[in-house]
């Protein structure tokens, strides 16, 4: 029996280092544990009577946040909200986007944002990261839809459409029109100057997990930082999509096919925009 294990052990072992020697290094999946809820419908309820009831529950004003695409603030402003029946899962489950999407698998790093659902989603090779809401570009002065990078980022700055306007955890997307996701207040619809508003605690994750961009000079990118794709539109004459979920909670659910779908145009241009980041990483560490 012994002998069993220490064989199983050396082949293990040469697999492993032949991998190594050949320059294909096992990837290992990222385990994320999270807990699923029983189930998921939901109702309207009245917001005011709701927080009388719940303003204190932490877990529970996450979610229905998240769910209604606002904040704590805002949230008591609304007359009507979308209130899931079980709170026992994470906020992920109440959000549209797949727990996986096995086309990323080759991507380091992808944030997706989806202007229908007013939600984002960071991907790390295929597994999702993190999920929120956000508010987007209102109708006369939308967000940019396709493939981005992120480029520098400032703890607190100010906007360039109004120089009253103080953005915190802001990361910049497309430096020429001075487009960015930040934290910024959440009505609950798309009410930005093009920008991406988030929640303060998403903001900030965002802001961690994204990597800058590389100048080789004040004109010319060396490095770009991670990818971001922005894809859809908006109904901004139509009553606002989550309200679907009470009929049908799997009404804005976001496919792996869907996902695949988006990102297939620019694939090439992550990868290829990835390798050259690996490569500098690889000789700055050297």
């Amino acid at each position: 029996m012994k002998s069993k294990i220490l064989l199983l052990t050396i082949i293990s072992f040469v697999t492993l280092f032949s991998c190594k020697e050949n320059g294909s290094p096992i990837k290992q999946k990222k385990q994320i544990v999270r807990k699923q809820p029983k189930s998921v419908s939901y109702t309207m309820e009245n917001a005011k009577t709701w927080l009388e009831q719940n303003a204190v529950d932490v877990s529970k004003i996450e979610i229905v946040t998240a769910i209604n695409r606002t904040d704590k603030k805002n949230l008591a402003k609304l007359d009507s909200i979308v209130i899931p029946s079980d709170f026992s899962g994470d906020v992920v489950y109440y959000l549209p986007f797949p727990l996986e999407v096995n086309y990323l698998k080759d991507v380091s790093k992808v944030l997706i944002f989806s202007y229908p659902t007013q939600t984002f989603a960071a991907y790390e090779n295929g597994i999702l990261a993190y999920s929120g809401p956000t508010n987007m570009g209102r109708k006369k002065d939308k967000t940019p839809t396709g493939l981005f990078f992120t480029n520098w980022k400032a703890e607190e700055t100010t906007s360039t459409f109004n120089d009253e306007w103080d953005l915190k955890w802001n990361f910049n997307i497309e430096n020429k029109l001075g487009v960015g996701f930040h934290e910024y207040e959440l009505p609950g619809y798309p009410a930005s100057h093009s920008c991406l508003r988030l929640l303060e605690k998403d903001a900030k994750f965002l802001y961690d997990w994204a990597d800058q961009w590389v100048l080789a000079d004040e004109e010319n990118v060396k490095v770009k930082g991670t990818p971001v794709i922005v894809f859809g539109s908006y109904d901004f004459d139509g009553a606002k999509p989550w309200l679907q979920l009470v009929k049908n909670p799997k009404s804005l659910d976001i496919s792996e096919a869907e996902v695949e779908k988006q990102v297939a145009p620019f694939l090439k241009s992550i990868l290829d925009q990835q390798k050259i980041r690996d490569d500098y990483t690889k000789t700055s560490v050297e």
